[in-house]
């Protein structure tokens, strides 16, 4: 190979401005001036070259295994895999000196491709540019070459502007592209909607036509059923018809014959003789020789068939007579196994009367064993002051232990009149404040009606006082006030052992129970307005004055009055007020004499009646109280429990009686009760339950209301 021509390139870095690729040479022209340009950057290049790097002392034999070591690697120069391998080769090469013009160009395309904005579009076109000023100096530095060189070069730029000027050409036509992808896609969806409509509305065609299909093979069955019909219709219609000519032909043969044999008789009968139509005779003599065959016929088979057969008449009262019958025949087997089971229960009643009797026997004789005989009451009438008349209104509708209270009133009253002082109790605390006394008091011997006028004149003065204060204090203030103080221990101690005494009367037991503390006195004192309410309303409703009332209307007034009894303790309170089950409720009486009190304070039947049940309601009502709380008497109930079992018992009641109750079986004032839902503080507040019901006892409880049928509280 020749030498080139010693020269010395410059391998400075040309300005970047002029890094931008060459444009694309369409025609011959271009190219020469595309050349042309090239070549006078490369000599300015060259100008700038050192003097002493000649191309003729650095051109040197390349060894041929240290080709494939060169940089013109696709590596980027300053990767660290680059630094390792350019490294390696170095160390290879150590002992193989490379070209100090090759050197150059390395270090010149390195720094080119450093100085490269490779993150732009047209990062390709950029890298280019270096290797084509390398190949461009190669050009230039190698003359012999040179003309073979370029037209390589030029060669591929010319099929590098093809490929761009092509690239170009692609662009609108893969827009176009795009566009006409997605209106195929449109068209794809239309047609896809319109394939699903259409399939939809075939569809609904197909069901449409199986429906008239179905219509349409049960038109043809029905269509072939009435064939079938018609055509069975015509082929009995084809026989009746059938059937008819033949008989029609028949009937004209017979006719024939009989005109036949007429014309034969007529000839042979004289002129002058003339009997009956010979046609119509024969006629009627065929038709009753034939129903007599048919009449001959049918007794044959009535006979062949019923000879046996009882008649019906017969048959139908024996059936009668049967069911009659079997119908007695299951009413006697009815009233058998009734009275059989009735026989049965009574032999069982019967042995169990027996063993009830044995026993009953074994208990009377050991009562009669053991028991006292039964006191002959009609003895007590000639010890009884006031003789046979006054035992018998004592004694009258009194059993046996109110008996014994009578005498023992009577036994004591004797003794009380024969005793002229009373020994004084003492001063302890179980003693009440208006008998504590030392010594002997003098007993002042009242009647009976002194007593209980006295204890009327004090429940008088008692309502009409203010400042209440204890009724025991009450008592003796009112003894002092009426008495003196020097006689009121004494007037104390005879009005208690007479009230103590006589507990048969309603004025004296009432006050006792008060001043002993076993009642309040607000059960008196409600007790006397209920009587006095009574008593307004039946006035009331005698507009006459006249102190007389029917049945009817002291009915109503009860219903009205006592909206919870029962009919039967209405029917009770009437009967003591003298109504007779047996009369008219249109009988008048006095009803002024039902509230009517005796010198002694006896009251009428119908007041103790109402008395009566008062004390069963109140004793029924704590009873069912204590069922609900469901404890034993000496067990511990809660406050809150208390009240919750009063409102399920009694939900009428109203918050200010449920306190009051719950106040009195406690003992706690109201304005301290813990409010409802305080449920530590209702829990802190415990008595034993035979305590409570005591206290409920005492004070005045009753029912306010159904059960089950509550009213608002207020």
């Amino acid at each position: 190979m020749a030498s080139p021509q010693p020269q010395y390139p410059s391998f400075s870095s040309p300005p970047r401005s002029n890094q931008q690729p060459s444009g694309v040479a369409i025609d011959d022209s271009i190219a020469q001036e595309a050349e042309s340009i090239q070549k006078r950057k490369l000599s300015q290049k060259r100008r700038t070259l050192p003097t002493q790097f000649s191309i003729g002392s650095h051109l040197s034999p390349w060894p041929m295994h240290a080709s494939g070591q060169t940089i013109l690697l696709n590596r980027k120069p300053c990767s660290e895999d680059y630094r390792k391998r350019t490294g390696s080769l170095e160390k290879q090469s150590l002992g193989i000196a490379k070209p100090r013009y090759l050197e150059q160009l390395e270090n010149y395309l390195r720094r080119e491709l450093l100085l490269l904005d490779l993150g732009t579009d047209s990062a390709q076109e950029l890298r280019l540019q270096p290797y084509r000023e390398i190949f461009e100096f190669f050009i230039e530095d190698f003359k012999t070459y040179k003309p073979l060189l370029s037209s390589i070069k030029n060669a591929y730029e010319m099929m590098l502007a093809h490929q761009r000027e092509k690239i170009r050409a692609l662009e609108p036509l893969k827009a176009k592209l795009v566009t006409v992808h997605e209106d195929c896609n449109e068209r794809i969806l239309a047609m896809r909607a319109e394939e699903k409509y259409e399939i939809s509305m075939l569809k609904k065609e197909k069901m449409n036509l199986l429906k008239v299909i179905d219509k349409k093979n049960e038109e043809k069955i029905s269509l072939q059923s009435e064939v079938s019909k018609l055509r069975k219709s015509l082929a009995e219609e084809y026989l009746h018809y059938l059937s008819e000519r033949d008989a029609r032909k028949i009937l004209l043969s017979d006719l024939n014959e009989l005109r036949y044999q007429r014309e034969d008789m007529s000839l042979a009968q004289s002129p002058g003789i003339w009997g009956e139509d010979p046609v119509k005779l024969t006629l009627a003599l065929k038709m009753t020789r034939q129903d007599l065959t048919r009449t001959q016929m049918e007794l044959n088979t009535m006979k062949a068939n019923f000879g046996d057969v009882v008649p019906r008449r017969d048959f139908e009262m024996q059936e009668k007579t049967n069911r009659d019958l079997q119908e007695q025949l299951d009413s006697l087997r009815a009233d058998y196994e009734e009275v059989r089971k009735e026989h049965e229960i009574l032999l069982q009643l019967h042995m169990s009367t027996l063993k009830e009797r044995d026993q009953f026997f074994a208990e009377l004789q050991e009562i009669q064993r053991t028991s006292t005989p039964r006191p002959d009451w009609t003895k007590c009438e000639d010890v009884v002051a006031g003789g046979p008349d006054r035992w018998h209104i004592l004694a009258e509708g009194k059993n046996s232990d109110q008996l014994v209270d009578v005498l023992l009133e009577e036994i004591g009253e004797g003794l009380l009149r024969e005793k002229d002082s009373f020994p004084g109790l003492g001063y302890g605390e179980a003693i009440p404040t208006f008998l504590r006394f030392d010594g002997t008091v003098e007993n002042k011997k009242p009647t009976k009606k002194e007593v209980v006028n006295l204890l009327k004149d004090a429940w008088k003065e008692r309502l009409a006082e203010e400042q209440k204060e204890k009724f025991s204090d009450f008592f003796f203030n009112f003894l002092e006030r009426r008495f003196g103080p020097g006689d009121a221990m004494a007037w104390a101690y005879t009005i208690f052992e007479n009230i103590k005494l006589f507990r048969s009367n309603e004025v004296m037991s009432q006050f006792y129970a008060v001043l002993m503390g076993k009642m309040e006195e607000s059960v008196y004192i409600n007790h006397k307005e209920t009587i006095a309410q009574l008593l307004k309303e039946m006035t009331a409703v005698d507009s006459q004055n006249e102190g007389f009332l029917p049945m009817e209307h002291f009915s109503t007034i009860l219903k009205s009055t006592f909206p919870l009894k029962k009919e039967e303790q209405i029917q009770e309170l009437m009967e003591a007020g003298g109504w007779n089950p047996n009369g008219s409720n249109i009988d008048l009486f006095n009803y002024r004499s039902l509230f009517v009190e005796s010198d002694e304070g006896q009251s009428e039947p119908f007041v103790q009646k109402l008395w009566e049940q008062y004390m069963d309601e109140k004793e029924a009502y704590l009873q069912e109280l204590k069922q609900e709380l469901g404890q034993e008497l000496y067990h511990e109930i809660a406050l809150g429990k208390l009240r919750e079992a009063l409102m399920n018992i009694d939900p009428s009641l109203d918050t200010q009686t449920l306190n009051t109750y719950v106040s009195q079986a406690f003992q706690v004032p109201v304005t301290d009760l813990p409010e409802e839902g305080e449920e530590e503080k209702e829990e802190g507040i415990k008595t034993k339950l035979q305590t409570v019901m005591e206290r409920l006892l005492v004070a005045d409880t009753r029912r306010m209301g159904p059960r089950g049928e509550p009213e608002p509280t207020s």
